[in-house]
Parts: structure tokens; C-alpha cells; sequence
């Protein structure tokens, strides 16, 4: 008799992150809750990672494969959960408790769950390759986390704007993405994410709201470095899918870069008005 599904997949894509794999594992082993199941998707590292995969209860692979979605990709083919949640290397769960709590949101079956975010920089980072899984340079480099900052998710209804909270902190609905075998668009090397949300958020019937964060999310990846052809994608993506008229398509383009600019040049500035704008 076959095992019954778990109620999570968490699925974790990595290249030659084995740092940022180790503090994720860490995170994912601290859960109170276990019923979920870990799937870890390694582009080939060659950093050591694999021999610390070798000690985990992961179900992993490692193999080359064509960047960060098609790794991706790869994690949904696996996933046998319920509910699907991706945490890259070097993401963390927000604390012991998180998928406990977050269970306790799934009794009236959404289809789709969002949460909060914790957001951290750093004062000093290296430089990150391999298709925003964090690969580092080989460079000695001291870093100091930051003090997370809170990051309170929008509503999903906003989503022509751009994205209302971060990707780790989303829960997708396995049935719903086989009910049409959704897969992450390799032609939006920055906004698959983006895309793969508009096109999930369009067959949801029933949407949570997780008042909590879920996720610690360390910035400066692949969509923070590339903010402009992320901004482009995420244009055409509403083109394509007829998200706004061709007039509001404009505009949001053009906020959404002054928004970058405010952020970019007056960080403290953004996040004050951030947090006044939830009060």
C-alpha cells in the first residue's frame, strides 16, 4: 500500500551554494512539523555540496541542467506533495514553527496560500553567479547580516503591478498546476515567476492570506541584479496574458522603475514608506 501524500514539498534548487544549502537545511530540519517531504535539485556543484547531500533525507539530484527554472522544473516533476513551496539555497523557513502554522491554514483547502516576508541584506556580499542559486565567487569575503527587515505581502489581487510578495513565500496547490501540467516559461530567464503566478492565480478558486512571514529571503538575486530585464519580462508577461491595457502596461512600467530608482538611491527612504503605507 502506497505511503500517503505529505502535506508539503519544499523544493530547493542549488549550484555551488554549499554554504547557503547548509543554512537552508538547517532551517528545514528545525521544522516542528514533519510531514513534508524535501526535494533538493543540484545543477552539478562541484563546491561539496553532493557529499553533504549524500548525508540528508532529501529525495536529490544532481545533474546539469539548463539554469535556475529548469531547475525548477525538475522540483515539480518530483513533488509529490500537496502543497508546493520553493526555498532556493540560501533561503530559510521564518522559524521552527512555520509549516505547523502554516497547516493550519490548508483545513479549507485553498488553492493557493501567500504570506510575509523577512528581507536581509548585507553589508558586504559577494558576487553571485549560476543563475541566481546564490553560486559565490571563490573570494574570501567577511559579511555581516543585516537586521531582517519585515516585509509585508500585498494583495494578490495587485499582481499587474508586479509581484506582492516574495516567491518563497507562496504555496502553490499540486492538483491545480497537473490540472493543466504547468511548467516555469524558459523563455523568462528573470520573470518565470512571475508568469508561472499569473497563470496559476487565473485557475484559483480559493486564496489564503498567512498573516505571518514564511520565508527569510537574503536580497540581491538573480531579479534584484537584473531589475530592468525583470521589469521587461514582467511587461511582456501582461502583454501576453492580457493582464492591463496596452496604456496601464506603460505605466506600471514606468512606476515600477521609479520605484527601483527610490529604492536603489534612498533605501531607508523606500522602506519608511513601506512601512507607513501598512499602517
Amino acid at each position: 500500500m502506497p505511503e500517503p501524500a505529505p502535506l508539503f514539498s519544499l523544493i530547493t534548487v542549488t549550484l555551488n551554494n554549499r554554504a547557503g544549502l547548509q543554512s537552508t537545511r538547517a532551517s528545514v530540519e528545525s521544522q516542528v512539523f514533519n510531514n513534508f517531504e524535501w526535494i533538493i535539485i543540484d545543477g552539478g556543484s562541484t563546491d561539496g555540496t553532493q557529499e553533504d547531500l549524500a548525508t540528508t533525507n532529501a529525495n536529490w539530484t544532481s545533474e546539469q541542467d539548463t539554469g535556475l527554472y529548469d531547475a525548477m522544473n525538475k522540483g515539480l516533476t518530483k513533488a509529490k506533495g500537496t502543497y508546493l513551496l520553493f526555498l532556493n539555497a540560501g533561503d530559510r523557513l521564518a522559524a521552527p514553527t512555520t509549516l505547523e502554522k502554516i497547516a493550519a491554514h490548508t483545513e479549507k483547502q485553498p488553492d493557493f496560500i501567500y504570506g510575509d516576508a523577512l528581507e536581509t541584506t548585507r553589508s558586504s556580499s559577494p558576487s553571485l553567479q549560476g543563475g541566481g542559486r546564490g553560486r559565490v565567487s571563490d573570494a574570501p569575503l567577511e559579511t555581516k547580516p543585516a537586521k531582517p527587515f519585515y516585509k509585508q505581502a500585498g494583495r494578490y489581487k495587485d499582481l499587474p503591478s508586479g509581484m506582492f510578495t516574495h516567491h518563497q513565500a507562496m504555496l502553490y496547490k499540486r492538483s491545480k498546476i497537473s490540472e493543466t501540467n504547468q511548467h516555469y516559461s524558459l523563455i523568462y530567464p528573470i520573470a518565470a515567476d512571475y508568469d508561472f503566478t499569473a497563470r496559476f492565480l487565473k485557475k484559483c478558486e480559493k486564496i489564503a492570506y498567512f498573516p505571518h512571514p514564511i520565508c527569510i529571503f537574503e536580497s540581491g538575486g538573480l531579479s534584484q541584479q537584473n531589475a530592468f530585464d525583470g521589469r521587461r519580462e514582467q511587461y511582456l508577461i501582461r502583454e501576453k496574458l492580457e493582464m492591463v491595457s496596452q496604456p496601464e502596461n506603460v505605466w506600471i512600467f514606468l512606476t515600477q522603475t521609479l520605484k527601483w530608482q527610490l529604492r536603489k538611491t534612498f533605501p531607508f527612504l523606500y522602506r519608511f514608506a513601506k512601512s507607513a503605507k501598512r499602517k
